[in-house]
């Protein structure tokens, strides 16, 4: 499933005439530079300056469309959690049996991430854990993506317990992710998706069963 930040990168070798640019357009094109300059050099490292040299626009012109560099950082945040969570909790609907819900999750995740390793970066790999505003929007689409996740973990437990071990898959993948990118390594997201979700599984389907110890 193709993530829908690719759509707005598509922007970035666009003419970048004003006259020519609607002001979507030309807000998602400051998002997508954005993205880049975060996710390199970090949230204060990043100054509103340079993005708008990225651009080739002057820095008043960002701020028609942005208030403060916070303000830009903190939609882009909320712009790139919710295409991550959209993406995996569509492929995990569209699924039929738990075990291909788990298998298709997993793999929905490493596509999205390997498509949009800044954006993984920007969320998990930042200045979005060490600051307290930004730590909590990301803390807040790791449970939202667990409480999409957790009705379809197909288990005789309660809907707490759901959401709990929902929570455990989504830091499975995201620790497997922040693995791989930080040495660099090349993988493939299908084979890595369905080799995790094996793993899952595997404690998945004892869920609820009665211990026989």
């Amino acid at each position: 499933m193709q993530s829908k930040l690719l759509n707005a990168m598509t922007l970035r070798t666009a003419d970048r005439n004003p006259m020519t640019i609607s002001p979507t357009d030309r807000r998602r094109q400051i998002l997508d530079t954005a993205l880049t300059s975060f996710s390199a050099a970090g949230y204060h490292n990043t100054s509103m300056n340079d993005i708008a040299e990225s651009l080739s626009m002057t820095k008043p012109v960002v701020y028609q469309y942005f208030d403060s560099k916070r303000a830009l950082y903190l939609e882009l945040l909320r712009f790139v959690g919710d295409d991550l969570v959209t993406t995996v909790t569509a492929s995990v609907a569209s699924s039929n049996t738990p075990h291909e819900q788990t298998e298709q999750g997993m793999i929905a995740y490493f596509t999205w991430v390997a498509n949009n390793k800044e954006a993984f970066a920007l969320l998990f790999e930042s200045s979005a854990r060490v600051d307290a505003e930004f730590t909590d929007i990301v803390s807040e689409f790791e449970d939202a993506a667990a409480r999409a996740i957790a009705p379809f973990i197909d288990a005789n437990i309660s809907a707490e317990d759901q959401v709990t071990f929902a929570i455990g898959l989504v830091g499975m993948a995201e620790t497997v992710s922040r693995q791989v990118l930080r040495h660099g390594r090349d993988f493939d997201p299908e084979a890595l998706g369905r080799a995790v979700a094996a793993l899952a599984w595997g404690g998945l389907r004892l869920i609820g069963q009665p211990n026989t110890d």
